[in-house]
């Protein structure tokens, strides 16, 4: 197997773009790191720079054949990678707005009717959220937060290990915790345990 390192990013481009898989690894190896160190100074969040990155890189695969071979390979991710953090505060922003939004409701003692209906959206979007979640993690996830059955009985019931179950629920929550955002995610947990 030849190696990649020897090629000018340009030519990783192209190369890109002809499907090759090994360019596109040489790419990730390349970038990643500084990719990483860019994002998570920016959103002050590792986990949340790892998710972003891996969107980033998939979107980069399906989207190959649609890079500028002969463009700048480096200001193209950089790009791409600001983009994606501008979307991160633009999605927080909203929410914090939806949250400020749903307290004014609340301290004005607003018609209940309304309330219900944003509960609603906030129910939908956390339920389109574990949807998302690769299908045994969700399986498991559903069987500990909605059916409050015990790691014993999850491990039991989908044959597997105490601690295979208890991992799958850690990750799930900290997927969700990433995607819904902090305030989201703390409405989530306070209705799971009411």
């Amino acid at each position: 197997m030849r190696s990649y390192r020897p090629y000018s990013d340009s030519e990783l481009a192209f190369l890109l773009t002809q499907d090759d898989e090994q360019a596109f690894t040489e790419i990730y190896n390349r970038f990643y790191g500084l990719l990483f160190i860019h994002a998570s100074k920016r959103l002050n969040d590792e986990e949340e720079a790892k998710d972003l990155l891996h969107q980033l890189f998939e979107s980069l695969w399906i989207k190959r054949s649609q890079v500028a071979p002969d463009g700048n390979l480096s200001a193209y991710l950089y790009t791409a990678v600001r983009n994606r953090v501008l979307d991160v505060f633009a999605h927080h922003k909203v929410e914090s707005r939806y949250v400020e939004s749903l307290q004014n409701y609340i301290d004005q003692d607003h018609i209940q009717t309304d309330y219900l209906v944003r509960e609603k959206q906030m129910s939908l979007l956390i339920e389109q959220e574990i949807d998302a979640l690769p299908p045994k993690m969700r399986e498991v996830f559903i069987l500990s937060r909605k059916e409050n059955k015990s790691h014993k009985e999850i491990a039991l019931e989908l044959g597997l290990s105490e601690l295979t179950v208890k991992t799958q629920v850690k990750k799930a929550l900290r997927i969700l915790k990433t995607r819904l955002g902090l305030v989201v995610y703390v409405a989530f947990l306070l209705k799971t345990y009411h």
